[in-house]
């Protein structure tokens, strides 16, 4: 199949660009994926239709019990991830969950929501969650140690983690898309043995900064932007083969 490719002055993509009605856009590149590094296994295939149609009938209860001046972004789906992050933790039966990028805890929520009753959710940030002025969190979401927060960058060293990075099931992985962090947790990760076959999840793979990070990852890979976050949301299976 041919394309023609699209070339027109940087004043016309801009024209274009403006026409597009939307409360949030932002540039991104679309790409061949015949010649990608590498593709999606039957794992990532099976559990993608599995947590699609589980998505499908998940409500959020206990963040609609919250209060916060965010807009309840997990109300949308498809188009935001929190449905789908519930639905992968409960289709995995993921006892221990890893998400690295708490900021006002809308996600980790959603993940300790699918927790089976002696799971648990490690979440990272460089500042405590209480320090988030539209923090969905509570005192008592920590008091059962089915939540519980590292203040540390694993960008800057996975060693201190090591243990609860061994024990994971699933990591889902929200950083900065700064086109430097993300290489780095990917280095930090790969730097260790991961006996349980983690499932780990990348947001924002098609914000313009992290295209050829995720282009270059030479794991099985799947790209379920479709059926989760609108700027992008990207499976892999760590230790698995194509």
């Amino acid at each position: 199949m041919t394309i023609w490719p699209f070339k027109s002055p940087l004043n016309e993509l801009e024209k274009t660009f403006d026409r597009v009605s939307a409360r949030h856009k932002d540039w991104s590149i679309i790409s061949s994926v015949d010649d990608e590094p590498a593709c999606a296994n039957d794992r990532l295939l099976n559990l993608a239709v599995a947590a699609v149609d589980r998505a499908r009938n998940i409500g959020l209860p206990i963040l609609d019990s919250r209060q916060s001046r965010e807009p309840r972004w997990y109300k949308t789906w498809p188009g935001e991830h929190y449905r789908l992050l519930t639905s992968l933790v409960e289709t995995l039966n993921a006892n221990t969950v890893i998400e690295i990028g708490t900021f006002t805890g809308m996600g980790a929520l959603a993940l300790a929501q699918g927790l089976p009753k002696d799971g648990r959710v490690v979440t990272f940030d460089l500042a405590p969650w209480e320090s988030f002025e539209m923090t969905w969190l509570m005192e008592r979401d920590f008091a059962d140690r089915r939540l519980c927060q590292v203040i540390g960058n694993i960008a800057e060293g996975i060693e201190p983690y090591r243990e609860v990075f061994q024990k994971a099931d699933f990591i889902f992985i929200d950083g900065p898309k700064d086109g430097v962090t993300e290489p780095r947790f990917l280095e930090a990760i790969g730097s260790i043995e991961l006996p349980r076959n983690p499932i780990v999840m990348f947001d924002d793979i098609r914000v313009l900064n992290m295209v050829d990070f995720w282009r270059r990852l030479r794991r099985p890979k799947l790209d379920l932007t479709s059926f989760g976050h609108w700027s992008g949301t990207g499976l892999v299976d760590w230790n698995g083969k194509p």
